[in-house]
């Protein structure tokens, strides 16, 4: 069994959305061969309180307008820190990078297999990096 299509939908758009609020690290993951509750975890984070809080608003809202999907749950907004969105088919955990490094939920499920991601969603990152080591050298 594989994530439904439906679910590889929000997927995409929860990850466009996020890319576009420059999310860090965006990746998506088919957990419904582990799990019953859901067909797949988008994982992302950002290096502040609030552009967790500005990913979550953009990804709520292109969710809504895009798929007509609102969340079923929302647990941690008034932290900031690690707010999870529960859209039953798809939850998507947008965390604070300090805290995504010590969860390490990337690690947790590293047995269940990636969801391709739209080439662009992780793009910034990319030319970061770039424009990193173009400093360094």
């Amino acid at each position: 069994m594989t994530a439904s299509d439906r679910a590889a939908q929000l997927v995409r758009i929860a990850a466009e959305a996020a890319g576009d609020k420059l999310a860090d690290d965006i990746l998506a993951y088919d957990v419904s061969e582990q799990l019953v509750i859901t067909d797949a975890f988008v994982l992302c984070s950002a290096p502040n309180d609030r552009q967790v809080r500005a990913i979550v608003d953009e990804v709520e809202k292109r969710l809504r307008e895009e798929a007509g999907a609102k969340p079923v749950r929302r647990e941690g907004e008034r932290e900031g820190r690690w707010v999870l969105l529960d859209y039953a088919d798809v939850i998507v955990h947008i965390q604070h990078e300090e805290d995504r490094l010590f969860y390490a939920l990337e690690r947790l499920w590293k047995d269940c297999p990636l969801i391709a991601l739209p080439d662009g969603v992780n793009a910034h990152m990319r030319q970061r990096a770039r424009a990193v080591g173009s400093t360094s050298e």
